[in-house]
């Protein structure tokens, strides 16, 4: 949920002490202290807001709540599983006030490891609320209908196990707890531990001394990344006090002094700007400490932010070393990565644990309170009989007159009656309940015709949000392992007012059959319930065993990974795993710690990796790109600042660090942009200015970047997220037109501030058929902080009147925006919004007018305007003497560029879109194989493609009484006569291409075309100043004219050696022709797809 203009107080305040995020801390324990309140407010706020206001409004659906909260109905204990993590129960739920139906692969909604809380549905929360955890997620319980879900319930005395018990669930759905937990232990264990580093990381210190195990040997090997001539050897190095001055090396300059600061500093902050190799660099600091490792020394802790990033750093690593291990949760890697996994090199040592192991005791024991499960659960056994009078004797509930008479009574009526004694004998419940005994549907079915929910989030975050927050190894993700028990109650009886509370003294008559036949319905509920009463302790106590007994069995198998671990070089994690496996690792006595993306990563679970042997921590990240993530919004203020990383408190109180300063990534032209923020800190490598590596986008003419400014108006979704339509619109417009151009899906990322906007750009895309079966990255910003792409787009969403822009106003934010591209970035978005709230800003008049405008601070969108001087050719520091380096890039005119008339054509809005196929509006001269002339305006891609209407037409008339294919067509006939075709990027084999007789579109049973095929022959042709071409517009295409051509260097469009940008001059491009209206879907057709493309 991205809600980002307002904050919701509540009125269960906590009073919390201050953070610092600069300064000294006066003591450990103040310290610790502070960062543990801080960390479980922010963890457990969100769910106990989430209980007070449902004790207001417990009858409110989601919606209410801006989809805060998830609320769920009718749930129903269903099951037990004796599981080896514990004992965990089943429940049945509705999702009847999400108010649609759950698309459980791409939603947030119950991620294994979240916390919910459980009342009585007669409660509502006003004297009740039970805490549990889920447990596990498969998607297959889920799609069942009710869904299904396994809980563990916080507390063993709080477990309840009656079926016929309606609860209430709400969970929040921003919140992550379980991977919280595990920090907020470490923490508490730091308070009895000694704290390395606690002159820097407490007391300030500035001046940072080499970690110990260097000082004792500082001489090294730096022969992997430094190179010499015949008379100078780096085999033996005194790094500390001999560094080479001027190394031949693959690394630069800033790289070397960032190498040198890893190597010789035991606190080592090294920031990162966007392409300049922060990875490359810890990589290579990494191969110089493995090349001087010795026999016995403990492994290198190397720790990421995400599972994506580590499973990438540990790739790099295994091209020169193969002895590491991957620790928790799942591994996207499917190859080398994937086989070091904890868990798959634990099956390859083959190992059986000892005979007196505490593994295998814990085993042992969980196996046995597993056998005794079933005992317990005799009486909820799903069946078609009533309760078992000799169970309830046995329990002492039913003495042995009234056990006699039950059964003695229903004998002789069966004696009387000559019923079948079959049916009647086990069960004498049956006889003397008669009619009023009920059988019990145990699964209701849920609710039906809602809308299908669209997806919380992008699909891979949500895959590494529940990779984190989930059980701690592959065996323990997906689903609970052991023994599962369903329970239901198999009848039941019609409740009676006025008795039921009377049932127990009816009991007290010893002659069963001497009750009342009026009131046995409610004696025979009041049965069940002192028969489940019975049972509750006995299976709390059971789970309680189980819980610890699966707690010692997670330290034995600590104790087995233990001696695997120290036969390693490196073992690689998540900074959610150094809490997580904090145990295990102190058992290792690493000295080395290193983090990368450290200063996106919070405080606290950076803190924990100071384990007693620590002698050397290396902090690798960017403080000026994104900031850490806290779940409330207000945290991030004043007095907390909970998301001021460790690294970012270090600079703040200028601690030593190395700034890289070469970047790799942009060309010139998308860098610049990023002046306002890094100044003249970032330097362009070469490569980037070269055109064989950095081709220019094809059908812009040159123009690699550029913002186009509108006024279109924003909207909000149902969950309060941001979107704008026009603009969305607009940039799939502008997509369509990339790929008309021959740019492959996979070379164009879309980003955008608001997960609202990204639903909305996704919807659009779809909308497009010559779009739909492509897989374009549409992510939200904060969604992509280390990735980078060949073309990005940038969507800012953000227009209106009230002067709020939100998560624009981030710093941070922007700069990971504005700086993942590698070849062309553009921008659409509303700029004089962004030029007048820095205006309106400038001079407050009050503090109360500062908070109208947005919140009660003054935002940071200096940067925008820089940003927009700079792409309008406004450097305002440029001296008057320095020439323009680049044109203008800014306009409510986005120009592209047609290769075929060296035209320039401008694009006003999203429909004059709908008038392009690739080039401009000049009508197309050429004449097809056929004869007749080319029916469509100016198009980059072969003729072969397209399809001659005269022949068709006739065609058509000819096959309409035997040809399948004019059948086919003849079925959408009349509504093909105001369709035209357009041609999308797409391999499809030359066999399977349309023979000559058949020169029609094929199409499939719903009368839609399969496939046209053709070969792309042109070869791309731009101008090298766009200036200089002539402009058109949609409207005014026949005053166009020509200018002279000024050709194009045919390496640039080589991409065999860039690797990448595809090249237009490339012959025999496969094509794939797909069938398109001009008239859009209506838009509830796509609005309820589950989105395939990101």
């Amino acid at each position: 949920m991205d809600h980002d203009d307002d904050n919701t107080s509540s009125s269960d305040v906590v009073e919390l002490a201050p953070n610092r995020p600069s300064g000294a801390w006066e003591s450990k324990e103040e310290y610790l202290s502070t960062q543990y309140h801080l960390y479980r407010e922010d963890a457990i706020r969100g769910l106990r807001e989430a209980v007070t206001r449902m004790r207001i409004c417990p009858d409110a659906v989601e919606d209410s709540y801006s989809g805060k909260i998830g609320i769920y109905e009718k749930v129903h204990i269903c099951g037990v599983t004796a599981s080896t993590r514990g004992v965990a129960h089943r429940v049945t739920f509705s999702t009847r006030r999400a108010g649609k139906i759950v698309l459980w692969e791409q939603s947030k909604r119950l991620i294994a490891g979240g916390l919910v809380v459980l009342t009585p549905a007669e409660d509502k929360f006003q004297s009740k609320a039970i805490v549990a955890t889920v447990a596990a997620r498969p998607l297959e319980y889920l799609k069942f209908d009710p869904p299904e879900l396994d809980l563990f319930f916080a507390c063993a005395d709080e477990l309840e196990i009656d079926p016929a018990v309606e609860w209430l669930m709400i969970e929040d759905k921003s919140g992550l707890y379980e991977a919280n937990r595990h920090t907020l232990l470490a923490l508490q264990r730091m308070m009895r531990e000694p704290f390395p580093l606690s002159e820097h990381i407490l007391s300030a210190q500035t001046t940072i001394s080499p970690p110990k195990y260097i000082s004792e040997q500082p001489c090294l090997s730096l022969a992997s990344v430094l190179s010499g001539n015949a008379h100078e050897s780096f085999e033996n190095v005194d790094v500390v006090n001999s560094w080479p001055l001027q190394p031949e090396s693959s690394l630069d300059g800033s790289q070397l002094q960032a190498l040198r600061r890893i190597l010789t500093k035991r606190l080592a902050i090294v920031q990162g700007p966007p392409g300049t190799g922060k990875t490359h660099v810890s990589v290579q600091a990494v191969k110089v400490m493995l090349d001087n490792w010795k026999p016995g020394d403990p492994p290198i802790i190397v720790a990421c932010q995400t599972n994506h990033a580590i499973d990438q750093f540990l790739r790099h690593i295994a091209t020169f070393e193969t002895q590491f291990v991957r620790l928790g949760g799942r591994s996207k890697d499917k190859d080398v990565v994937k086989k070091r996994v904890l868990f798959n090199v634990r099956k390859e040592t083959s190992e059986n644990p000892p005979a007196g192991s505490l593994y295998t005791k814990a085993r042992a024991s969980l196996h046995r309170l597993q056998k005794q499960l079933p005992l317990l659960l005799t009486a909820l056994e799903p069946g078609k009989k009533p309760l078992d009078y000799r169970l309830l004797e046995s329990c002492k509930i039913l003495t042995e007159a009234q056990a006699v008479s039950l059964q003695e009574g229903a004998s002789r009526w069966v004696q009387a009656t000559k019923t079948n004694p079959t049916e009647a004998a086990h069960s004498p419940f049956t006889v003397w309940l008669g009619s009023k005994l009920i059988p019990v549907n145990p699964k209701a079915s849920n609710e039906h015709g809602f809308d299908h929910e669209e997806a919380d989030l992008e699909h891979e975050r949500l895959r590494e949000e529940e990779a984190e927050n989930a059980a701690q190894d592959e065996e323990e993700f997906d689903k609970l392992y052991g023994q599962y028990f369903e329970i239901a109650d198999n009848f039941t009886c019609r409740k009676s007012p006025g008795i039921d509370h009377k049932a127990e003294e009816f009991l007290k008559q010893q002659d069963m059959w001497k009750i009342p036949e009026a009131a046995r319905g409610a004696v025979y509920r009041f049965l069940q319930s002192a028969l489940k009463k019975y049972i509750l302790p006995g299976l709390r106590d059971l789970a309680k065993k189980s819980h610890e007994e699966a707690r010692k069995r997670r330290i034995g198998q600590f104790e087995m990974d233990e001696p695997i671990l120290k036969k390693q070089k490196i073992v690689g994690m998540t900074t959610t795993g150094l809490s997580k496996y904090r145990g295990l690792l102190s058992a290792l006595q690493p000295r080395v710690v290193l983090i990368e993306e450290a200063a996106e990563t919070l405080e606290a679970p950076v803190t924990v990796a100071c384990m007693p042997s620590l002698q050397h921590l290396i902090l690798v990240g960017d403080h000026q790109q994104l900031r850490p993530h806290t779940h409330v919004n207000e945290h991030e203020d004043e007095p907390w600042y909970l998301n001021v990383s460790l690294f970012e408190r270090m600079v703040n109180n200028n601690l030593e660090y190395t700034t890289l300063r070469k970047q790799r990534r942009m060309i010139p032209e998308v860098r610049r942009i990023l002046s306002p923020i890094y100044g003249d800190l970032i330097e362009d490598h070469p490569s980037v200015s070269d055109l064989k590596y950095r081709p220019s986008v094809p059908g812009m003419g040159g123009v690699n970047s550029f913002w186009f400014t509108h006024s279109w108006r924003e909207s909000r979704d149902d969950m309060m997220s941001c979107y704008n339509e026009d603009e969305a619109r607009m940039i799939a417009g502008f997509v369509e037109y990339l790929c008309y151009n021959g740019v492959r899906d996979e070379d164009i990322t879309i980003l955008t501030f608001y997960n609202g906007q990204r639903k909305k750009i996704l919807a659009e895309l779809r909308a497009r058929i010559t779009l739909r079966d492509l897989r374009f990255t549409v992510v939200t910003v904060d969604s992509y902080q280390g990735e980078e792409n060949k073309i990005v787009l940038l969507s800012l969403a953000r227009s209106n009147e009230n002067f709020q822009i939100g998560f624009l106003s981030v710093d941070n934010r922007v700069c990971v925006a504005l700086s993942r591209a590698q070849c062309g970035f553009y921008i659409f978005g509303n700029a004089n919004l962004l030029h007048n709230v820095e205006r309106s800003y400038a001079k407050p008049k009050s503090k109360k007018r500062a908070k109208s405008q947005g919140e009660g601070k003054q935002r940071k969108v200096k940067t925008w305007t820089q940003v927009m001087h700079i792409m309008a050719g406004q450097e305002t520091d440029r001296p008057k003497e320095v020439p323009k380096v680049h044109p203008q890039r800014f306009d409510e005119h986005f120009p592209i560029h047609c290769k075929n008339h060296n035209t320039k054509v401008v694009i006003d809005s999203p429909e004059d879109w709908e008038n392009i196929n690739g080039g401009c509006m000049i009508k197309c001269q050429a004449h097809l194989a056929c004869g007749h002339p080319c029916p469509r305006t100016c198009h980059p891609f072969g003729h072969d493609i397209v399809n001659c209407t005269e022949c068709r037409e006739a065609n058509i008339s000819r096959a309409s009484s035997s040809s399948d294919v004019a059948t086919a067509w003849d079925s959408f006939a009349a509504a093909a006569q105001k369709q035209h075709f357009r041609a999308i990027n797409s391999y499809v084999p030359y066999s399977q291409r349309s023979s000559p007789k058949t020169r029609l579109v094929e199409v499939d049973n719903a009368g839609m075309p399969r496939s046209l095929h053709a070969f792309q022959t042109d070869v791309e042709n731009l101008s090298v100043d766009p200036d200089s071409a002539s402009t058109i517009t949609p409207s005014h295409a026949s005053k166009s004219t020509k200018t002279p051509d000024h050709g194009f260097d045919s390496a640039a469009e080589d991409s065999s050696s860039s690797g990448g940008m595809p090249a237009t001059a490339v012959k025999r491009q496969k094509w794939k022709e797909t069938y398109r209206p001009e008239k859009e879907p209506a838009k509830e057709d796509w609005s309820r797809e589950q989105s395939l493309l990101d």
